[in-house]
């Protein structure tokens, strides 16, 4: 059955659903940060780092391969193509990277891997190059949420299924996607206000230093972040927003400038861990002393785990990059004919003063 190309609007925020037997399965791949230069990567992780999957809700939205029009395959004489959207230099994108491989290698599945470099219509390019070679499933994880019309005609028209990882695509899920697998973003917004609330007491100015603009990670991050502080501390102000591009250089060169605007700054909420990072810098250059300014941040990087210990972070709510296991299962659940979830919500955890010293190893 040959799929129809159709494309409405912004989809509602994720259920929180997932097959059942996906509860189970094992992530891999962590790994180093950019400048932990002791550490060597690692091939797989351990229990305390798998992705666990939220339990599915009853009359959760599921996609079969009938129903999306492609053709039965056996996954393990397939060839899967990943395309990543960021250089690897941020070690969410490492993690991510080499969960996939690993699990590709595992298997004993071709994998062909392209990167984005942080450009979107490199990353329509790459997708569109996967195609060509040969690719007979793909694994995206989204720069930006619009503008994937381009790779919806080519796929749907070699008919390719299409998992999408850690950035949702603005998209008819079961029609130009499959399934999409993350984190629940605004959940991690109200959970880091939460650090927030208690690391502050609840009162003064903070500053939200935004992810990229363009996906629904940065929205819904900050999203969940104001509403809970709108609910539990309506004394905390946010102040100051600016985005810092979820890179370390940026974060950092915004955070200056913050510091200089409003010396009185109570708290920092940096949307990932390198902008977090890039802030401690900015921080240490302004002459504040360690935990003088209470940061916040999303990922669960060793760097920023280390902080925590060091006394620069207040808390760390964890992003799961190690997506392969859960990827490679869903593709195989679903070119066997079996019924996937439309949306599979991971479940993460979270490092504070109280856990960071001994959680360490989790962190990637």
């Amino acid at each position: 059955m040959q799929r129809s190309i159709h494309r409405p609007h912004l989809l509602a925020r994720p259920v929180v659903v997932a097959l059942a037997a996906a509860v189970a399965l094992t992530a891999s791949a962590c790994t180093k940060s950019e400048d932990d230069g002791s550490d060597k990567q690692k091939s797989s992780a351990s229990a305390d780092t798998e992705q666990k999957v939220v339990t599915p809700k009853a009359g959760s939205k599921t996609c079969t391969i009938d129903a999306y029009g492609a053709k039965k395959i056996d996954l393990k004489n397939a060839t899967v193509g990943f395309s990543q959207s960021e250089k690897e230099a941020n070690p969410f994108r490492i993690a991510e990277t080499q969960s996939m491989k690993d699990e590709a290698k595992k298997r004993g599945v071709k994998l062909l891997t392209a990167n984005a470099q942080s450009q979107f219509s490199k990353q329509i390019s790459d997708v569109q190059d996967l195609l060509a070679k040969g690719a007979d499933l793909l694994v995206i994880a989204p720069l930006n949420s619009d503008g994937w019309e381009p790779v919806f005609k080519a796929a749907a028209a070699k008919k390719v299924p299409i998992v999408t990882v850690d950035r949702k695509i603005n998209a008819t899920a079961c029609k130009d996607y499959v399934s999409f697998i993350a984190s629940d973003f605004v959940e991690q917004g109200r959970r880091a206000a939460d650090q927030m609330i208690e690391a502050t007491g609840g009162k003064g100015e903070v500053a939200i230093l935004l992810g990229s603009a363009g996906n629904n990670v940065t929205t819904e991050r900050t999203k969940g972040f104001k509403e809970r502080i709108a609910e539990k501390a309506p004394d905390l102000k946010v102040v100051f927003e600016q985005t810092g591009d979820f890179a370390r250089e940026k974060g950092q060169q915004v955070t200056e400038q913050l510091v200089q605007s409003k010396p009185g700054i109570k708290g920092i909420y940096a949307e990932n861990d390198e902008m977090g990072l890039g802030a401690v810098a900015a921080l240490k250059g302004a002459g504040k002393k360690a935990g003088a300014v209470k940061i916040v941040t999303v990922d669960g990087t060793r760097n920023a785990v280390n902080a925590i210990v060091d006394g620069w972070i207040s808390g760390v709510v964890e992003s799961n990059p190690r997506f392969g296991p859960l990827a490679f299962q869903t593709l195989d659940s679903f070119t066997q004919g079996k019924e996937v979830a439309e949306d599979i919500i991971i479940q993460d955890s979270a490092y504070t003063s109280d856990n960071a010293k001994q959680d360490l190893g989790k962190a990637y």
